[in-house]
């Protein structure tokens, strides 16, 4: 499976690198898109849903680094709830390879 990171500036300017088993998040993200923080969050359980469900179908085994991240992603944005202007921004998407996408 490749698997790509997205890079993303969290309302406050702190930046994540966020791991995806699956290209799948190139269908959900663009770099340089800004997102409102409850749809940047219901992207990344929709995209890293689907990407732990294709590490399944080919592995047998769903993916606990995509169940991680997401529980990762919705504590950050869970700091940023009560902020109901709160944007996230995608900075890149990248490979494993470091290719940017």
């Amino acid at each position: 499976m490749p698997e790509m990171y997205f890079h993303v500036r969290w309302p406050d300017g702190v930046t994540q690198r966020c791991y995806s088993p699956s290209t799948i998040v190139e269908d959900y993200f663009v770099p340089g898109g800004q997102y409102a923080l409850a749809d940047f969050v219901e992207r990344s359980r929709t995209a890293l849903g689907i990407a732990g469900e294709r590490v399944k179908e080919k592995f047998g085994f769903y993916c606990t680094g995509a169940a991680d991240q997401l529980a990762q992603i919705e504590r950050t944005a869970a700091g940023y709830a009560a902020d109901s202007a709160a944007k996230v921004t995608v900075e890149s998407l990248t490979g494993a390879d470091g290719s940017t996408r």
